[in-house]
């Protein structure tokens, strides 16, 4: 089982959200799955410029890391998406990946994949911006198997860490026993139906300029 982490702090695993990650990942690891860290710190993703080449072709025009982190996302069995609070949504550059997955998500590409969620910042709101990457997991076609998140009490120290730890421990083993076992999530999975009808009909109806994305769906739908 391979479980792709991608943590979007500037500060990369070195900040609090990396701190929170790792606890995660810990839970992970204890179910047996092999983990992979991308910091987007480290990587050069740039925003999307809306030049409907990826719609066309199935590959982005734009020349620099995303194409292998896409890869890295679709060989995953499931993934962790890592982000502080800037300003009640992800960091920037979280948002530039969110952006350039934009022909991912016109494919669902990530349908039947799990994902967890961890978010930190300096006094919340904290689950607002995790309902926000799980909108962004479900328009993939995956589904979120939950999230953890804390507001901060100094650098890489949370409030009552014990339970905030065990949480996020427990939240990575959960990550796997969903993927072991396909566990569905009813509400998340009529989400899902109605963006897949939104998604397949509006590349449908422009079939004569994204013929990438057209050849995807009438493959999709007919298996």
């Amino acid at each position: 089982m391979k479980i792709l982490a991608i943590i979007a702090s500037p500060r990369g695993m070195q900040g609090n959200t990396g701190r929170l990650l790792e606890e995660v990942l810990a839970g992970v690891e204890e179910s047996g799955a092999e983990t992979e860290i991308l910091s987007l710190k480290s990587l050069k993703v740039q925003p999307c410029v809306g030049c409907d080449v990826c719609h066309k072709t199935g590959i982005c025009s734009i020349k620099d890391d995303y194409e292998g982190i896409k890869g890295k996302l679709l060989a995953s069995d499931g993934f962790i998406l890592a982000s502080p609070n800037y300003i009640f949504s992800v960091t920037a550059q979280m948002k530039a990946l969110f952006d350039r997955c934009n022909g991912m998500i016109h494919c669902m590409a990530l349908e039947g994949k799990y994902a967890a969620l961890v978010e930190t910042s300096g006094g919340g709101p904290d689950e607002e911006v995790l309902t926000y990457m799980g909108r962004f997991v479900n328009s993939l076609g995956a589904e979120s198997v939950g999230g953890v998140g804390s507001s901060m009490a100094g650098v890489r120290a949370f409030p009552d860490e014990n339970s905030l730890y065990l949480r996020a421990r427990t939240l990575g083993n959960e990550l796997c026993r969903c993927i072991a076992e396909q566990r569905r999530f009813p509400e998340q999975e009529a989400f899902i139906g109605d963006f897949k009808a939104r998604m397949s009909g509006l590349v449908d109806y422009m079939k004569d300029f994204w013929p990438f994305e057209r050849e995807f769906w009438v493959k999709k739908l007919t298996r």
